[in-house]
């Protein structure tokens, strides 16, 4: 049985045109190299011919596992979220206890996570010890490095991307 993962509205038009890029511009990019690539002459003999075909390979690889993953995607309803605890979509203001540094974190799905801009992964640790947590409350998060450190909740907003 196949995992769903969820998605946003903006990341399922991403995939969506990544597709369309690949399956519209990168394959007849591929079959115009094939054809060139099979008038030099002998295929047998031509690496040229084998590299692209391996190239080709790998696209349709590439475009299969990406429509799978748009068949298993569900989109996320920003609207069914409780918005007074941290979940996903939540942008989260906290203050780490011991150093009282304050730090903002946007809990996103798995293949949207952008550390740059603070969008990290439901799935990763400070995102689990976060998640069902309140404005005011104390989590506590387990690091894979055996460390643990303590946020408190100073803000919960919702902005779905």
């Amino acid at each position: 049985m196949e995992k769903f993962e969820y998605i946003t509205k903006k990341g399922l038009k991403k995939l969506q045109k990544e597709i369309e890029r690949l399956e519209n511009i990168e394959r007849p990019k591929i079959s115009l190299q094939i054809a060139e690539a099979r008038d030099k002459g002998d295929l047998s003999e031509n690496a040229e011919y084998d590299a692209i075909k391996e190239a080709q390979s790998m696209l349709e690889i590439n475009i299969a596992k990406l429509k799978k993953k748009l068949y298993n995607t569900r989109i996320i309803d920003g609207e069914k979220i409780n918005k007074t605890r941290v979940s996903i979509l939540s942008t989260v203001k906290v203050k780490n206890i011991s150093c009282e540094k304050e730090q903002i974190y946007t809990l996103v799905p798995e293949g949207e996570a952008d550390l740059k801009s603070g969008k990290i992964s439901i799935n990763t640790p400070i995102s689990i010890g976060l998640l069902g947590k309140q404005v005011g409350q104390i989590a506590q998060i387990e690091l894979p490095n055996k460390m643990t450190i303590y946020y408190k909740i100073l803000e919960i907003t919702f902005n779905e991307t």
